[in-house]
């Protein structure tokens, strides 16, 4: 596997970019106090390994940039290298290489970390905060948990839809015709999410997919659906060519707040409920660097580590971390939003990418 390798010592433009809070608290690790016991001697025995791989991260996705630089500033003797292939591609690779693999630790949406833990690709690790979780949200054994999570939003621009909506019923509306895009479930993790969405909106559950089904079908009919992608339109929201996308919320908030789209894009939580999509990381058996594997992981889930995410628009796993005011007042509020079982939605994925497409494509 051919990896994107970054230096990560930061210069004075990337410092200036990290806000005051994070810059103080992501100092050496050597000159302030431990951000969990035994932080320092897990840093020396890292410090021999000199180097980790952090598979399939992404520096422009969910903040990665900013703790890719903490991480650097805390532990200057551990270069941190990084790559970003998509997360079934990553799992793919792993398999392939699981005999002597080039990489520490592993992300992906956490359908993709089920799968790798049924391979036998993971190593078990309960890092800090690890008990924090909910048991939905980690492997009893610490062979995959949950690092922050991503809801189901409508993400509108307001120069281009004639309304702004608020709820799911309100997307099958005039209003909207030819307006709404979305990722197609058979291709995205993040389509396959929004139709968990739609079903429990409507009152279904895992069992029983045929209310969002019969949502998606009623959506489609409308004449509402503009077209289903299968990777990120986000270049062409940006550009004005898209009046309401039904996505992550990250995307939403980074188009307003940082790509300078600012109010012409609302970011809305629909009042039926959204749903939760779990992203998951984890150390990978026969890691060629596991004490550096470790001290990268235990970073993610420190209280800095799930901060840095809050800033870049994500919800953070570990409940009850402190975010700051500047922070939460740009996060959306979400009126109700429930995690998504990994386990039980797997097992029903043919079921609802069959169904989708019959609904929504007539096939």
């Amino acid at each position: 596997m051919s990896l994107d390798r970054r230096s990560l010592l930061l210069g004075a433009a990337a410092l200036a970019a990290t806000p005051a809070w994070a810059q103080q608290a992501s100092q050496a690790v050597t000159d302030t106090p431990e951000l969990y016991p035994g932080e320092r001697e897990l840093y020396e025995r890292a410090s021999r390994d000199g180097m980790v791989v952090s598979n399939n991260t992404g520096p422009t996705w969910a903040n990665w940039n900013a703790l890719f630089g903490a991480f650097g500033r805390r532990y200057p003797n551990v270069n941190l290298v990084y790559n970003d292939v998509g997360s079934g591609v990553a799992v793919n690779a792993l398999d392939r290489t699981r005999n002597r693999p080039q990489v520490d630790t592993i992300y992906y949406f956490g359908a993709n970390g089920v799968d790798a833990q049924r391979r036998g690709l993971l190593a078990p690790f309960r890092p800090v905060n690890f008990d924090r979780l909910p048991d939905l949200a980690k492997h009893p054994e610490g062979e995959w948990f949950t690092i922050h999570q991503l809801e189901i939003v409508f993400i509108v621009n307001k120069k281009l839809a004639r309304s702004v909506p608020a709820s799911w019923a309100d997307l099958l509306k005039p209003d909207f015709r030819g307006n709404i895009v979305y990722l197609d479930p058979r291709t995205a993790g993040v389509g396959q999410v929004l139709t968990w969405a739609a079903n429990f909106a409507h009152g279904g559950s895992y069992e029983n997919l045929q209310p969002g089904l019969d949502y998606i079908q009623r959506l489609h009919r409308a004449g509402n659906v503009l077209r289903v992608v299968g990777t990120t339109p986000y270049a062409q929201f940006v550009r004005g060519e898209i009046p309401v996308w039904i996505n992550f919320v990250n995307d939403g908030l980074r188009a307003k707040f940082v790509d300078g789209m600012g109010d012409d894009v609302e970011v809305v939580s629909p009042t039926e409920g959204t749903v939760a999509a779990p992203y998951t990381i984890s150390l990978v058996r026969n890691a060629p660097r596991p004490e550096a594997g470790r001290l990268w992981l235990n970073f993610i889930m420190s209280n800095m580590g799930q901060q840095l995410f809050a800033e870049g628009f994500v919800t953070p796993a570990v409940p009850g971390v402190p975010v700051p005011e500047a922070v939460q007042a740009r996060l959306v509020r979400h009126a109700k939003s429930e995690l998504l079982d990994l386990g039980r939605s797997a097992a029903q994925l043919q079921a609802l990418q069959q169904g989708w497409a019959r609904a929504a494509l007539g096939s």
